[in-house]
């Protein structure tokens, strides 16, 4: 398969495939990089796509200090779609857990055809609101201090309180699908099911599937699953 390793902006990227009319922009999710676009790009490129991974502040080849906060991940995104919407006339998401985030977050108002989420984290506000229960921290106790570490995950801020209430996630566009794990310890079932139902989204649970697809069995359905929605795009 034809690879290509660019820069999009300050981004570190990497293109799957050959020239074609469409291409997906691949984000990952926590603790991933941009080459994890090659596992998508396997079923998508026969298809006739390309696929354009791009590595996230403090991830992968990222060395230019951005940090993985919604005021720096916002612009960049909205550049690397600027980037595309001048090469490709058709474009689509294919974006995993935190990754949907900051996709749904970043790219409102985009001509994307339609939108592929994995384990997509939905309701940052009510991941926040967890974490501070977790961590014993009330929110005028985080208003006052504004960050808390909390010795078991991301430092809790309120200045990302206040951006994930101003910020709240809708579908990007009609043709919206999503994957998600019947044992998601991160994502709850209920905020999964109250999205897709007031948007219309598609919705697939895997039994026993947990919020990383990461096993044989797991990639084996990951893989079925993306295989399904392009080819029933293709009608």
């Amino acid at each position: 398969m034809k690879t290509e390793v660019l820069t999009v902006g300050q981004v570190p990227a990497v293109l799957y495939g050959d020239d074609a009319p469409r291409a997906f922009l691949f984000l990952h999710g926590q603790c991933g990089y941009k080459e994890e676009a090659a596992f998508l790009a396997e079923t998508a490129v026969p298809l006739g796509w390309q696929v354009l991974g791009v590595d996230l502040p403090q991830h992968g080849g990222r060395t230019d200090g951005a940090r993985l906060l919604p005021w720096d991940v916002v612009p960049e995104l909205q550049a690397v779609m600027d980037n595309m919407q001048s090469r490709w006339r058709h474009i689509a998401l294919h974006a995993t857990s935190i990754g949907a985030y900051f996709g749904l977050t970043a790219l409102q108002g985009r001509p994307l055809e339609r939108c592929l989420l994995v384990s997509p984290l939905l309701d940052m506000q009510a991941m926040i609101a967890g974490m501070m229960a977790q961590a014993g921290v009330t929110e005028a106790q985080l208003a006052e201090k504004k960050d808390v570490e909390t010795g078991f995950g991301p430092t809790l801020s309120w200045d990302y309180l206040c951006w994930a209430r101003q910020h709240p996630v809708t579908p990007l566009c009609a043709d919206t699908r999503i994957l998600y794990g019947e044992r998601d310890g991160m994502i709850s079932r209920q905020t999964v099911d109250a999205f897709t139902s007031q948007y219309g989204c598609r919705l697939t649970v895997m039994p026993e599937g947990e919020h990383w697809f990461h096993t044989p069995g797991q990639l084996r359905f990951l893989r079925f699953w993306q295989q399904q929605q392009l080819e029933a795009n293709l009608t």
